[in-house]
């Protein structure tokens, strides 16, 4: 590492301000930042020293993301091999058929290598487009305003990929973090001034604006489209469903276990309830995620769901799920430990935390059960919880000061 960092300081003077690219200082602060701890340290009076900065908290996010990002190469391969093998194609479309033949992996369900390269090849391109778009419009953003690139979109550019269908077109891949970066961050100032998540943003724009490749049957499974072939996650099921059916729609493919585990068609990180528990116990160990929020949806979710399964519907299949399946089915998991505890969007007091995540909890039910046009809930959910988040500290605060004048005046 001693000759990056020799060339890093030989170049410095280009980039500081005098320098002839000083312009493009942001840039040069990003790569020294992101491979080096950075030297400067605070001059002015004292001040709180903590080890944990944003720095090393966006590192704890994406290492806990791992997990998810694993699932979303080996589940994304899996269930395309298995489609392929159900219809018995002998080979992958277009370029990525090219290069599975080259590595000699086939398109073997039970090889773990088979399913790990195919389904890279669906998630590393949209996992870089996202990144090197996104990161794009944060150096421009931060070169005209003066300002360093944030770490911040370490995060998101992990996260939006990881939203998304397999078949995503790439050039709405792009689109929609474009979206999330500048309308849902930027234009508010910058990371820790936007009041939404900048990753759902960009997946909510996707959702409403480019429909056909958001839902539907044929967007989960990373195959050519073909008639009689259904990808359908759980909820997608559940929510065409014949009401007098109900559950068993969703049983006869699919188990409880499998479920917890990922094995099921959906969003490319979101499967896995278990690897999202992984990255749960890491935030939470480390402080960067509130474990107030992620039992407060769950409180919400939980109650709301059971509430609404004893009261039961002729007509809507979705009250026949039990509120145990809610918790592994669509992005329910993902959503509440990546998402709702987002630190710039969701409530910061403690108090508040729970009033937070029960709102998130109950909204999602909501969405899923009353309007099954939209099975998932998760997402319009935690957004719906940032715009009140504010709202909700308001009057948390107001009542902390009320009670303290009250004690006070006796």
């Amino acid at each position: 590492m001693q000759p990056i960092r020799r060339v890093l300081d030989a170049v410095k003077p280009l980039f500081v301000k005098g320098g002839k690219l000083q312009r493009l200082y942001p840039l040069y602060e990003a790569i020294d930042t992101f491979l080096y701890t950075p030297d400067e340290v605070t001059s002015g009076p004292s001040h709180v020293r903590d080890g944990m900065d944003l720095k090393r908290m966006m590192i704890t996010v994406v290492v806990a993301l791992l997990p998810c990002i694993y699932m979303a190469m080996w589940n994304t391969g899996l269930q395309a091999n298995l489609a392929m093998q159900e219809l018995h194609l002998s080979s992958a479309p277009g370029w990525r058929g090219s290069v599975i033949a080259a590595l000699g992996s086939g398109y073997d369900p039970q090889s773990w290598w088979s399913n790990i390269v195919h389904g890279a090849l669906y998630f590393l391109p949209v996992y870089v487009v996202c990144n090197v778009v996104g990161g794009l419009w944060e150096l421009l953003f931060a070169s005209v305003r003066g300002h360093e690139v944030n770490e911040g979109f370490l995060v998101t550019g992990v996260l939006f990929p990881l939203t998304l269908p397999p078949t995503i077109p790439l050039w709405q891949a792009a689109l929609g973090i474009s979206f999330g970066v500048v309308i849902g961050k930027e234009v508010f100032g910058g990371t820790g001034r936007n009041f939404l998540n900048p990753a759902l943003t960009g997946r909510a724009f996707l959702y409403f604006a480019y429909a056909p490749s958001m839902v539907g049957d044929a967007i989960w499974t990373a195959v050519p489209a073909v008639d009689g072939f259904s990808g359908a996650t759980p909820l997608g099921v559940l929510a065409s469903a014949n009401p007098q059916v109900g559950m068993q729609a969703v049983l006869n493919n699919l188990s409880w276990w499998d479920a917890f585990l990922g094995t099921m068609p959906g969003s490319m990180g979101e499967t896995s309830t278990l690897a999202c528990l992984l990255g749960a116990v890491l935030l939470i160990a480390t402080g960067v995620g509130s474990w107030r929020i992620m039992l407060a949806v769950l409180i919400g979710a939980m109650g709301f769901s059971g509430f609404l399964y004893a009261v039961g519907s002729e007509s809507n299949a979705m009250f026949r799920m039990p509120p145990y399946w809610h918790l592994v089915v669509g992005g329910f998991a993902f959503g509440t430990v990546f998402m709702a505890t987002d630190p710039v969007s969701a409530a910061m007091t403690e108090t508040g935390k729970w009033f937070y995540g029960i709102l998130i909890g109950v909204m999602t039910i909501l969405i899923r059960v009353i309007n099954p046009a939209f099975p998932e809930g998760i997402m319009l959910a935690i957004l719906f919880g940032n715009v009140f988040a504010p709202v909700i500290d308001h009057f948390v605060v107001q009542a902390n000061i009320k009670r303290r004048l009250a004690r006070n005046a006796t």
